[in-house]
């Protein structure tokens, strides 16, 4: 019982390096000010469809984005509760923190006028590393955020490449988003597009460097 408590100790410190890496990532993009990532798009139009129905003090972007995490766990929980691991609260948990304290550092950096290629570079570059941080958050096997969730899920009962599915099911959280309300910019796209793939890149080795940290702790996959 106790190794198994290390071995899950030590997959949730590695998740919470990659959450760390994702996060950093997903700062510098939406500083960027292109567009909500696309899981944020279909929060954002569920919340003013919220809106618009009632007038709850109670209600906010965030618990909004809190209650629909939870919606996507417990749905998961009856398709295979294999998936949902303790690191999938964590990644509720920290991941806003983890924005706001990123924020807070490199706001002033931003604030400052851009043209839009640089804007669209630092979109880019951002996705790339919200991209790697998300696949070693996947491949440390304690948990993971709604988008990735969804199309793990997807991806292995359907036995499709994670990179198509991802795609799939980011283009499909902005079609509902904006269908409820919400609003994207080409950032939006660019993420929707592009962070399936580069993670699907990213995937092997990802799983090859977090598998040689296990073994010299003297840990299984």
């Amino acid at each position: 019982m106790k190794r198994d408590y290390k071995n899950l100790l030590y997959r949730c410190l590695i998740m919470l390096v990659g959450l760390v890496i994702a996060h950093f990532g997903v700062t510098i993009y939406l500083l960027a000010d292109l567009g909500a990532d696309p899981f944020n798009v279909f929060v954002q139009g569920a919340f003013r469809s919220l809106q618009s129905l009632t007038d709850s003090a109670f209600l906010t972007h965030g618990r909004t984005h809190i209650a629909i995490s939870l919606l996507i766990i417990f749905i998961l929980l009856a398709v295979d509760r294999t998936y949902i691991k303790i690191g999938t609260i964590l990644c509720m948990i920290c991941g806003g923190p983890i924005i706001d304290f990123f924020t807070m550092l490199f706001s002033p950096v931003f604030a400052i006028s851009h043209p839009v290629w640089a804007d669209i570079l630092a979109g880019i570059i951002a996705c790339a590393i919200l991209a790697f941080g998300m696949t070693i958050v996947i491949k440390s096997d304690a948990g993971t955020g709604p988008n990735d969730l969804v199309a793990v899920v997807i991806s292995d009962k359907i036995h499709r490449s994670f990179s198509i599915v991802r795609i799939a099911v980011d283009v499909a959280f902005v079609a509902i988003g904006f269908i409820l309300g919400g609003s994207f910019g080409i950032g939006t796209i660019i993420c929707a597009f592009l962070v399936g793939p580069v993670a699907g890149f990213f995937l092997p080795y990802s799983e090859k460097y977090i598998n040689v940290l296990l073994r010299c702790q003297g840990q299984k996959v």
